[in-house]
């Protein structure tokens, strides 16, 4: 059993921000994250940062001023900020008042940007408990850093980020929630996986993937071997490959606040005439995610009468472990030592 109303969103992680292509050189966009307000921007040099979005003067959002690709100024006093929250400018000060400048700066947030995609850290708000990194951001596998994804979109749930999670991992829900022409059909199927522990989540084996596969993977050319790989804090890249190409599914689960979180899905290939299904991916992505958001909608409803999920074996095991995975990182953060993860190889198995 899992109690849901024990709600506490992990610090001192990285969380996937945007796609690069979201932040245009000389622009800012603003975000809440964690419900923290965060304002991103990218320097006439290209560079991302991120600052809180708030000035400390009168507490205005900063993002509802201007941005010249060097310096965000306040709109209500003119207040200017650098990239790396400092601030620069108190426009009524004249000239013979003296005034320590960093009295006034505001909070910067560590931001990588890697495969076309931005990751902001995000530190305890406490800073007598942040810590710096742990691991890197996550990586697309078998694509370089500079590489784009093919594809990206992005959709909000209304709801807690566990129950996203929870919803876009479990292995037994698609026969009922992706009934779909363009995916499978209604049909149990047996499923056997190995599972091992990986930094910070868990991995499926790689293995072949059976006849009975969603009818998607033919595209990519004949049965298709698959890995599938999940980081904390909400992370699950999917590659599927074939001896001529590869297909990766980035999917990133993003606490907005405590009741709005957004999911980005993402596609990355090699296949020469892969460009062609561009048209109509979002189309099918969109309807795709739309089922799993719709479900979770429903089970909102639920939840309001019920705060204990009552979990079994084995289908239910890796909702087990992300649950056992979170406590642990928050207990390791909080008592100051190393994670030790509490996933053990397994082999699990369901109908799917």
């Amino acid at each position: 059993m899992v109690a849901v109303n024990d709600i506490y969103l992990l610090r001192n992680i990285w969380y996937h921000a945007m796609p690069s292509a979201d932040l245009k050189r000389g622009k800012m966009v603003a975000k809440t994250l964690l419900n923290e307000p965060i304002l991103f921007g990218r320097t006439n040099q290209g560079k991302a940062f991120a600052i809180r979005d708030l000035c400390p003067h009168r507490a205005v959002p900063l993002s509802c001023g201007w941005y010249d690709g060097e310096t965000v100024q306040c709109c209500y006093h003119g207040w200017r900020f650098d990239e790396h929250g400092k601030c620069a400018e108190i426009p009524s000060l004249m000239p013979e008042q003296e005034m320590d400048l960093s009295r006034f700066d505001v909070r910067s947030y560590e931001v990588k940007e890697v495969q076309g995609n931005l990751w902001v850290y995000i530190p305890d708000p406490d800073r007598t408990k942040a810590q710096p990194p742990r691991f890197d951001v996550p990586r697309v596998p078998g694509f370089g850093d500079e590489v784009a994804p093919n594809v990206t979109y992005t959709m909000r749930f209304p709801c807690y980020i566990d129950h996203a999670v929870v919803g876009l991992m479990d292995p037994a829900h698609s026969p009922f929630v992706h009934r779909s022409w363009w995916w499978r059909g209604g049909t149990l199927n047996d499923e056997i996986k190995w599972f091992d522990p990986s930094p910070y989540g868990f991995t499926m084996r790689r293995h072949q993937m059976p006849e009975h596969m969603g009818r998607g993977y033919w595209l990519i050319g004949g049965l298709p071997e698959n890995e599938i790989i999940f980081y904390l804090p909400g992370v699950r890249t999917e590659e599927t490959t074939t001896p001529k190409n590869r297909v990766v599914n980035l999917t990133t689960v993003t606490p907005l606040t405590d009741d709005q979180t957004d999911v980005t899905f993402q596609l990355y290939w090699d296949i020469p005439w892969g460009n062609l299904l561009k048209p109509i991916l979002p189309t099918l992505i969109r309807s795709f995610l739309g089922q799993d958001r719709d479900v979770v909608i429903k089970q909102q409803e639920g939840l309001k009468h019920e705060s204990v999920l009552r979990l079994i074996k084995d289908s239910d095991t890796l909702a087990r472990w992300y649950y056992q995975l979170k406590k642990e990182y928050q207990r390791s953060q909080d008592e100051s030592r190393e994670f030790v993860t509490p996933v053990k190889t397994q082999l699990l198995k369901w109908r799917a």
